[in-house]
């Protein structure tokens, strides 16, 4: 029996884009496939940033909220493809 997907939190507040996205991604390279990543951010250009990262790279944009200014996304890392 496997382990449950792991969730880690990057706090990202008060970074203007493409900070938050970048660091996502170095975030979300180093997590094994499945793994989820929670991010913290206050740019509200990060919302359309992170939908159409997600369209582009396969990862998962599973939750999405707005409290208090505070941007919220989580994100689950796509499963590994396998070679050809």
């Amino acid at each position: 029996m496997s382990a449950p997907p792991t969730e880690t939190l990057l706090d990202l507040r008060g970074l203007a884009c493409p900070m938050p996205v970048l660091k996502a991604n170095r975030a979300l390279r180093d997590m094994p496939p499945g793994a989820k990543l929670r991010i913290l951010a206050t740019d509200r250009a990060s919302v359309a940033d992170f939908q159409s990262y997600c369209r582009e790279t396969g990862h998962a944009l599973i939750a999405f909220t707005d409290t208090a200014g505070v941007l919220s996304f989580m994100i689950r890392r796509r499963a590994e493809t396998s070679p050809s």
